[in-house]
């Protein structure tokens, strides 16, 4: 029997790394010299943010995403901190708010105008005071509007509701006191409906945010963990840290078994931090390594070996923190599926990376850009509080689209006809674009595809949209998977109906042609 390698076909096979050039870099910027293992950037389409160095207290600087090039030296700051901010994080539902925590035990909220900045903002929209030591992490929730989470060298973690009047929250509507040690990491699957902690004692923990009970706790003894990511709806944890010979390490978990690993690979013998980043729309894992150049990356798969390493992007220039761009912000003319804003504190500056997947053609490369999360809450805050979960709403990244979807309210997966059953009883769901309202029997069609894909002939089963099969992937098991094929199908049909049209235009075209020239014939 001979022997035939592995082959893996891959649409992101060939991504590369493209830094900017100096002029699209941001340059003088005073990034701060703290050693606190977090991003210190945070970005959105408008404004990236990034702490500074400060003289007495703490402060960060918000630039104007496009005010690229040299940054004056007196540039006002966002400074209201009586201690070091130690993480920013930008509301993800408004581009105009950002949450702040720092030394001095609080968590401030901020509101950003839209014009240039012309003095320092020293006034909070609000003040969360609830931490009794200093606060090393914030994180918005991936769905409901204004709800804040906060973590602590208290070892508590705490669940802010921001819709309150009050400028001085002191109450947390929830405390969780699960943790021993001080939590070094916080990661929430794609509804916010279970939140996972990395801990400085080892464990790795997946909590249920509103009932405070710990679901799944574990560690390894030749792992420590200092970073844990959900991979989206795949059920699986990632995680980075260091094995017992301190080198630099990762680990794959299955969300409902800590106890091992599914995956265990030790990297390098370096000494900094690893930053895991997941993209749940492409399925690609980056590890940033803090205090080198290297960003490497990775395609994550269901089923085994799980992580299929893709390439690795280099830099002589070590970086202090990253920064990602949301997808809404991204230049989908270039195939640009992902960027990195990086950190350089010896150069004091801001370098965008660009992740791009070479495509020779300029048109919108729509098997690369699936549905993604919109800017826009799918739930209030009191309707989670209240337990209900919902996934993001969704939206395409193709330039004037405007079609936003919102997955169905469930807690548990349920099977595929359930949940279509389900959104015909709530009078279709979440939120669908004016041009799907006016269609109705193409959204019933759409609901009904596994059934029509059932009754084809095999001969027909083959659909190209783009160039990209729509069927070359196995029939999807869950409602965002039939949302997502549905919408592809949409866009396949518009295209064409645009063909079909440009079709009749040249029909009529040549049929008067052609009855001119009879004309001509005739008065000949």
């Amino acid at each position: 029997m001979s022997w035939h390698p592995q082959y893996r076909s891959s649409k992101f096979r060939h991504v590369y790394g493209k830094a900017a050039s100096k002029d699209k870099c941001y340059d003088c910027v005073p990034i701060t010299r703290n050693v606190h293992d977090n991003h210190f950037c945070a970005v959105n389409p408008s404004f990236i943010a990034v702490v500074t160095e400060c003289a007495g207290g703490g402060a960060f600087l918000v630039i104007p995403i496009k005010q690229t090039g040299k940054l004056d030296p007196h540039y006002p700051k966002v400074c209201g901190h009586k201690g070091n901010v130690l993480d920013i994080k930008w509301n993800p539902f408004n581009d105009f708010v950002i949450a702040s925590c720092s030394e001095d035990a609080t968590v401030k909220i901020w509101d950003i105008p839209n014009q240039l900045l012309k003095r320092n903002i020293t006034t909070p929209k609000k003040e969360l005071l609830g931490h009794a030591r200093r606060v090393g992490l914030i994180e918005w929730h991936p769905t409901a509007d204004n709800i804040l989470f906060s973590s602590g060298y208290d070892y508590k973690i705490m669940i802010w509701n921001l819709d309150v009047k009050d400028a001085v929250l002191s109450k947390p509507v929830k405390i969780l006191d699960a943790h021993k040690d001080v939590v070094l990491s916080m990661s929430f699957n794609t509804d916010g409906s279970l939140l996972a902690t990395a801990c400085r004692d080892k464990k790795i923990r997946v909590i249920d945010p509103r009932a405070g009970t710990v679901l799944q706790e574990g560690s390894y003894k030749s792992h420590k963990v200092n970073k844990v990511l959900f991979l989206g709806n795949m059920k699986k944890l990632f995680s980075t840290g260091t094995s017992g010979w301190n080198n630099r390490q990762i680990a794959l978990w299955d969300q409902n078994d800590l106890s091992v690993p599914l995956l265990e690979e030790d990297l390098d013998g370096c000494s900094g931090l690893l930053f895991p980043i997941y993209d749940s729309d492409t399925h690609m894992l980056y590890v940033v390594g803090k205090g080198d150049g290297n960003i490497r990356y990775y395609e994550i798969s269901p089923e085994k070996p799980y992580l299929n390493y893709l390439m690795e992007y280099r830099s002589h220039s070590p970086q202090k923190g990253i920064g990602m761009m949301p997808k809404r912000g991204l230049d989908v003319a270039a195939c640009e599926i992902f960027r990195f804003y990086k950190l350089i504190p010896t150069k004091s500056l801001i370098e965008p990376i660009s992740m791009i997947v070479p495509r020779r053609s300029e048109s919108y490369q729509e098997d690369i850009y699936p549905l993604t999360a919109a800017a826009q809450p799918a739930l209030t805050a009191q309707e989670w509080l209240n337990g209900i979960n919902k996934g993001p709403l969704l939206v395409s990244l193709r330039p004037g689209s405007e079609a936003v979807s919102s997955l169905p309210q469930f807690l548990e997966p349920e099977p595929l006809t359930k949940a279509a059953d389900l959104r015909q009883q709530q009078g279709g769901g979440g939120r669908i674009s004016l041009e799907d309202k006016q269609k109705p029997r193409e959204i019933e069609d759409g609901r009904k595809w596994p059934k029509v894909e059932e009754k084809l002939p095999k001969n027909e089963q083959m659909c190209l949209s783009n160039g990209f099969d729509v069927f070359e992937c196995p029939p999807p098991k869950t409602e965002n998977e039939l949302l997502q094929m549905y919408y592809r199908q949409q866009e396949e049909i518009r295209r064409l109906r645009e063909l079909v049209i440009q079709r009749d235009v040249q029909i009529k075209q040549l049929e008067l042609e052609l009855r001119n020239l009879c004309m001509d014939k005739g008065n000949y």
